[in-house]
């Protein structure tokens, strides 16, 4: 049996059109500062609020290809870097998304990294430091990462557990970008732009999600989204009363409790 490597194709990673990001705070300054020196870069902040559009956006203004990796609980340190597998009688070896992006000189996205199992995370150390390095123990291989490739990862503080918080050692060998919802304003204007609804009736889908987030801690653990407002107001856009459109697209969303699904249907009610 024959030992081969097979990679991704980059190629198939390149956005090549523009996505829809509105700037708030010099973030896109600070991440290609950080991309130029080869520094990692941690976005921080709630579920839906434009962290990967943002990633989106940056690779498609610093032209490279972009892998994203939805960390979950299975998620090991084989399925990042690559493992033999058995194809037609041959021993192969495939390369995980990770190595791909590092050989390829991609941004590789780990969406939700705490999420990924503990020892997962170790494999990141040495190419989110100086050494930029992937060792692949598998194939007794040292990647060095180009100066094209970037590490970003993302997670949602206010919503993990203590059991799933990043640890220090990790933290801080990345630049950190703090992103929250953005002001009224800027919201109704992304869903409107988003979703071609007037901007009436984007103002008060911003109020109800206001209204919502107001409620964490109190019952919902997230408020509602710009996401879910977006998916609110497509639905509106398509014929959907408003009403029915925000109990589909945002309170079932948010919540299986019936008290507080009946709450939160009322504050849409009353805005509808």
């Amino acid at each position: 049996m024959s030992k081969q490597a097979r990679v991704l194709r980059p190629e198939a990673h390149y956005i090549t059109e523009e996505p829809y990001y509105e700037p708030v705070d010099g973030e896109i300054t600070v991440f290609e500062t950080a991309w130029r020196h080869g520094l990692p870069v941690l976005l921080k902040g709630p579920t839906g609020c434009g962290k990967t559009r943002f990633m989106e956006h940056m690779a498609w203004r610093l032209e490279r290809p972009l892998i994203t990796v939805s960390c979950h609980d299975d998620l090991t340190a084989s399925d990042l870097v690559g493992r033999f597998l058995v194809r037609s009688g041959e021993t192969v070896w495939v390369d995980g998304p990770l190595a791909a992006a590092v050989r390829s000189g991609a941004i590789c996205y780990l969406d939700e990294v705490v999420e990924a199992r503990k020892d997962t995370t170790v494999v990141i150390h040495p190419l989110a430091d100086d050494r930029r390095e992937l060792p692949m123990e598998k194939l007794g291989e040292l990647l060095q990462a180009p100066s094209e490739f970037c590490l970003a990862m993302s997670y949602n503080p206010g919503y993990q557990s203590v059991l799933k918080e990043l640890k220090q050692s990790t933290r801080q060998r990345f630049v950190a970008l703090e992103f929250d919802y953005p002001s009224a304003e800027l919201e109704a204007r992304i869903i409107e732009r988003e979703s071609g609804v007037d901007r009436g009736l984007a103002d008060r889908l911003v109020k109800f999600a206001h209204m919502t987030r107001n409620l964490k801690g109190q019952g919902l653990d997230e408020g509602a989204s710009t996401r879910l407002l977006v998916h609110a107001a497509k639905l509106i856009a398509g014929g959907v009363e408003p009403v029915v459109a925000c109990r589909a697209a945002v309170s079932q969303a948010l919540t299986d409790e019936p008290d507080m699904l009946v709450a939160v249907n009322e504050l849409s009610s009353s805005l509808f």
